[in-house]
């Protein structure tokens, strides 16, 4: 198990992290998880509202840089600018289940999230393992105010299930992140000379922290590998010189990674807990900074854990059989069987995915698992065209919407379509704009029943927004809503690619544009397929050419929104309604899901 902790100072993410997460050297291929806890992240308002609509840049990030390795983002929980992301490989991921995640505000007396702690814990093997990122308050006279925000995260931070429901219940806890611990009594400048001397064992005994595992009971049992790495903090941005500045801090081992197995519970044995308590170990394999990294004010810190269970859950909750090859749609059939305990749901499903996936919802496309009664010989079959066509390598999993996890994976197995000519382009058109238009909006949220958030956009999108036009109304394309996902994956047909209208209203409201079934036919027509090919004026149609100043209003040409249409609305567009003279006030359709209002009066109907 692979730790990193980063406090990244709202900095943007660097681009190659392959040192820090150690995948240049040979201990990668040995490497079974990733725990990546990280500590001001960017949280400005503007970047909280984008990171909403799309992953925020550093997942995906470490999401990019870990699928090629086989690394599957297990679970990911955010508060504020502190991160924790938990990455396996994807053929233990049956083997992780219970998969919660939890956090603690204790800025501003609880009610800030800029300080705290988030927490994810989980069944490894059947083993609960808990991993804790914390940021805690900063500056040296602070300690005591650690103490309580650590006891406080350790009371409040509690799990669903018959066992583990506290962090210290866990068999095995992680504890890692800015914890900003100081080095007391020693000034600067021998604290600078301890460490270009490289005499770091004389500040040791001075670190915060090494006193208080020692003094505090809540720190009981927490163990830390030696600090044979410089200070972590503080650095003059993009260097590796500590501050220069005009409060020049005295450097300090603030980031850190600690570990802690439970002690045996008195009297287990028959009848009592696992076995395996009592002859879990940890070993450290390496502890250290890289320096290499100086987009923020602190270093990161890794650490490499060897972790040994006396025994281990070796059998999926879900076995799937499918055959070696599929080079034929009607040979896309999956059997699965189930594990007599385990608790199926309607919502389950079962997911086709490209070797190197990033987290479980970045599948090809799924079916639906069947629900039958019965636990054994139970078959799906994936229909023609929701099959990749050419070659590559592919992974089924079955996901459980009860645990949110991936209860059954397969070995790589081989899919050889044909692309068949005539939908070779829209197959080609249609995958390019999966790439693009996928969002991560619902990464892995807890109890999310469908599948159809969709994969994670690779691509964070820089298109510009729309002009905030006057009384503009946007309906969805019928481009997103044709490739949007049904919920039930055999009922995809496609729809009618009608692209929408956009109606722009006039300042004045005494005329009022063409009928909407005048407009529909339009549409419809071949001159009204064209963008601004036909306006109606004063009874007559006119021609608007192609490089007309309304012809290159196109948003298309524009790159604003794809296969969008605005039709204007033109004061001169026919004439007032006879109701209008009798004291009517106009009907302004501004859409054809506007709710009729003609005809009204003032006073009823008004609708802003």
């Amino acid at each position: 198990i692979t730790v990193v902790t980063w406090n990244v100072g709202t900095a943007m993410p660097p681009n190659d992290v392959t040192s820090l997460l150690h995948l240049n050297t040979g201990e990668t291929n040995d490497v079974d998880m990733i725990a990546i806890g990280l500590q001001e992240v960017n949280s400005k308002l503007n970047k909280r509202l984008k990171d909403a609509l799309f992953t925020d840049q550093w997942s995906e990030l470490f999401m990019d840089v870990l699928s090629p390795f086989h690394f599957i983002l297990v679970s990911t929980v955010r508060m504020q600018g502190v991160i924790l992301l938990v990455f396996a490989k994807y053929y233990h991921l049956p083997f992780l289940q219970d998969i919660q995640t939890d956090c603690t505000r204790t800025g501003l007396g609880g009610y800030w999230g800029n300080k705290g702690g988030v927490s994810v814990r989980l069944s490894i093997f059947g083993h609960m393992v808990c991993f804790l990122n914390c940021h805690l308050p900063a500056h040296l006279e602070k300690a005591e105010q650690r103490k309580e925000d650590f006891a406080t995260i350790l009371h409040m931070q509690q799990f669903e299930g018959p066992v583990a429901n506290g962090i210290l219940d866990h068999d095995l806890v992680f504890w890692f992140g800015d914890l900003n611990f100081r080095i007391e009594s020693l000034d600067i400048c021998f604290v600078k000379y301890a460490i270009d001397s490289n005499v770091l064992s004389q500040l040791w005994e001075k670190d915060q922290l090494n006193i208080a595992k020692s003094t505090w009971p809540v720190l009981r049992g927490f163990q830390e590998g030696p600090l044979n790495f410089p200070p972590t903090f503080k650095f003059d941005v993009g260097t590796n010189k500590y501050d220069s500045s005009a409060k020049k801090r005295k450097p300090a081992w603030t980031d850190r990674i600690l570990w802690k197995i439970k002690p045996p519970s008195k009297g287990w044995g028959a009848g009592g807990h696992r076995p395996s308590q009592g002859v879990l170990s940890v070993s450290q394999l390496c502890y250290c900074s890289h320096m290499e990294y100086t987009v923020s004010d602190h270093k990161p810190v890794a650490a490499i854990f060897a972790v040994q269970f006396a025994s281990k859950v070796d059998k999926p909750q879900v076995e799937i059989y499918v055959a070696d090859e599929w080079s034929r749609p009607e040979q896309a059939v999956v059997r699965y069987k189930m594990a007599v305990d385990f608790h199926r749901s309607s919502w389950d499903w079962i997911g086709l995915y490209r070797v190197g996936f990033r987290h479980p919802k970045d599948y090809v496309s799924y079916v639906w698992a069947r629900s039958d009664d019965g636990v054994s010989g139970l078959q799906v079959m994936f229909s023609e065209e929701a099959l990749p066509k050419g070659n590559g390598e592919y992974i089924l999993g079955y996901y459980s919407n009860t645990s949110s996890s991936i209860a059954g994976v397969t070995e790589p197995f081989q899919i050889s379509l044909p692309r068949s000519e005539e939908g070779s382009s829209s197959t080609d058109s249609s995958g390019s704009s999966s790439e693009e238009d996928d969002s991560t909006l619902v990464l892995l949220a807890p109890k999310s029943r469908s599948p159809s958030p969709g994969k994670m956009k690779r691509h964070r999108s820089r298109s510009p927004s729309l002009a905030k036009f006057q009384g503009l109304i946007l309906r969805p394309s019928s481009r997103d809503r044709g490739t949007s996902r049904s919920p039930s994956p055999q009922s995809r047909r496609s729809l009618p690619r009608n692209i929408p209208t956009i109606h722009l209203p006039q300042e004045e409201l005494g005329h009022h544009g063409v009928k909407g079934k005048e407009l529909g036919q339009a549409a419809d027509s071949p001159e009204g397929s064209s963008f601004y090919q036909t306006v109606q004026e004063q009874g007559g149609l006119r021609r608007v050419s192609a490089d007309s100043p309304l012809a290159r209003a196109d948003p298309r040409n524009l790159g604003l929104l794809p296969a969008l249409r605005l039709e204007m609305i033109d004061q001169a567009l026919g004439q007032r309604r006879e109701s209008a003279d009798q004291g009517y006030y106009p009907c302004w359709k501004m859409s054809p899901t506007s709710p009729p209002g003609c005809g009204t009066s003032p006073n009823e109907g008004r609708n802003p």
